[in-house]
């Protein structure tokens, strides 16, 4: 074989959650997977960085539990927020049938090296970092491998299975010539990050004006904060100068006054465009698109790490035996679909729903805001607050570990 070319049986095109959760899986249980990521490494900041209860039950069926939660992190029990001069609770994760009962704040760089790094342990894991997917190869009506770009020029993998991970801009879906289904999306997402101070409330916090959505994440010695605009608006934003930027951001959270000049420019903020969107067909023969290569979306709820961790297990329980024996068909990969679209559809559901009848309002509103009915009520019967917890926390048909595991190196 040429020095430019080599030959696995899955090629996963993305090292995000969704990419190295599944190809740790697949190491695990015995097949020959590489792992392609187009960074030097996983420190790219701006995520939501949300690990949700149904991951965390994962990391426990996997044996590893315990030293996952060894890494820094901050632990979320519950969701509030301000909407106007109210104070209000919208989920409490502490009665949640899994063995944490919290959501688990922690850089997603931190995540995925504990992936790499436990997948490294498996002889057959071959995770390649500076290696971008850059096209198919295929072959008599099937893919049959991607050509990558490295450092070292093109490389060519051939595979019996490509699984495209690499995002809401995939180029693999592009290159397959599937096509998205819009579902819209009418805001945008700034990031940004200030200090934090042990004063502060610990507590995840949304606040809610006429105009303006905040979102804070407490990330232990700072805020993760997430400003929401109209769609297409941060240049409106920018217009209207940083220093009303800064303004608006204290009027929301009045105790960020002291620390509100670190966003010393506009480099200190970071433009997340939002998009809602699937894809009606996941699989031609020899690809697979899972996780938001499949659907994009929405950062309301924070749940689009943990669908993508989901699709990964799903694939990863249905196709391991397939790929061993080597009748990883145009069928299977359909039962990787079947199984993961109605989860799919039931969360972008609601948050199509809240993106149309409240951000819109909220963005397009001048009158103070006020608690919807279904807000209040979840104040006025806390354990109501429970349901939206385990919508978020848990998702829809969360799925658990059925993969076998091989021995290990070391």
């Amino acid at each position: 074989m040429a020095d430019n070319q080599i030959s696995t049986t899955c090629c996963i095109a993305g090292g995000g959650p969704a990419g190295m959760m599944l190809g740790f899986l697949l190491a695990r249980a015995g097949i020959r997977v590489t792992v392609l990521e187009k960074h030097a490494d996983f420190l790219r900041d701006f995520r939501g960085d949300t690990i949700h209860p149904s991951t965390l039950e994962l990391m426990h069926e996997l044996g590893l539990l315990d030293a996952f939660l060894k890494l820094p992190h901050s632990r979320v029990e519950t969701l509030s927020g301000q909407i106007g001069e109210t104070r209000v609770t919208i989920g409490d994760f502490r009665h949640l049938p899994t063995h944490c009962k919290f959501v688990a704040l922690m850089p997603q760089w931190d995540f995925l090296d504990f992936l790499a790094e436990r997948g490294r342990r498996f002889p057959n894991f071959d995770l390649r970092m500076r290696a971008e997917a850059t096209d198919l190869v295929q072959e008599n009506g099937r893919v049959a491998g991607v050509r990558a770009k490295t450092l070292d020029g093109e490389l060519d993998i051939r595979a019996d299975l490509v699984v495209a991970c690499d995002g809401r801009h995939s180029t693999l879906r592009r290159c397959a010539g599937f096509k998205a289904e819009d579902l819209g999306a009418p805001m945008d997402v700034l990031w940004f990050r200030l200090s934090r101070k042990a004063s502060d409330d610990s507590s995840a916090f949304g606040h809610i004006e006429p105009g303006r959505m905040l979102v804070m994440l407490n990330r232990g010695d700072y805020w993760q904060c997430a400003y929401i605009i109209r769609k297409d608006g941060f240049a409106a934003v920018q217009a209207a100068g940083l220093e009303a930027f800064r303004q608006s951001v204290v009027e929301l959270s009045s105790f960020l006054a002291d620390r509100i000049g670190e966003i010393a420019d506009w480099d200190h903020v970071k433009l997340l465009t939002v998009a809602v969107d699937r894809l009606s067909r996941w699989s031609m023969p020899g690809l697979l698109c899972i996780g938001d290569a499949a659907h994009a979306m929405s950062p309301i709820g924070g749940v689009g790490i943990n669908l993508a961790i989901q699709d990964a297990v799903a694939a990863a329980n249905i196709l391991a035996e397939p790929l061993r024996t080597g009748s990883a068909d145009l069928r299977v990969l359909q039962k990787v679909q079947d199984r993961r679209e109605f989860p799919t559809r039931f969360t972008q559901r609601p948050q199509i729903f809240i993106q149309n009848n409240v951000v819109t309002r909220v963005l397009r509103g001048a009158a103070r805001p006020k608690p919807p009915l279904v807000i209040r009520l979840l104040g006025w019967f806390p354990p109501l607050q429970r349901i939206p917890a385990r919508l978020v926390g848990m998702g829809v048909r969360p799925e658990h570990i059925r993969t076998p595991q091989i021995s290990a190196k070391g």
